[in-house]
């Protein structure tokens, strides 16, 4: 299952507008009209960004009166930034052994 919830946050993290939106969103929970303001497009293709991240679990919304409110999920973030953090680990590993061989092979002298 967790799989799964990184496919769809990765999925939805990959469009520029959608990262753009959890940026905003970082700074606190933001009405969908506030959201729209900046971009360039519509309000229904910021609804349907929004329904991706929702859908993703990174962004929860609630409807107050005439007013949907956004605000991002900090498990499904948190979840997210664990398995890069052990990506980033595990590479800057890799890489450590690769540059301890090349400091023990002799270089080529000319």
């Amino acid at each position: 299952m967790l799989n799964r919830s990184l496919d769809l946050a990765f999925q939805a993290l990959s469009d520029a507008t959608r990262r753009a939106i959890v940026a905003r969103l970082a700074g606190g929970p933001l009405s969908v009209s506030a959201l729209a303001e900046p971009l360039p497009m519509s309000l229904p293709a910021v609804l349907q960004h929004l329904a991706v991240l929702e859908g993703a679990g990174l962004v929860v919304s609630q409807k107050t009166g005439r007013v949907r409110t956004c605000r991002l999920e900090a498990a499904a973030i948190a979840a997210a930034e664990q398995w890069l953090s052990a990506q980033r680990g595990e590479w800057e590993r890799r890489f450590d052994r690769l540059g301890d061989y090349l400091n023990s092979t002799p270089g080529e002298t000319e």
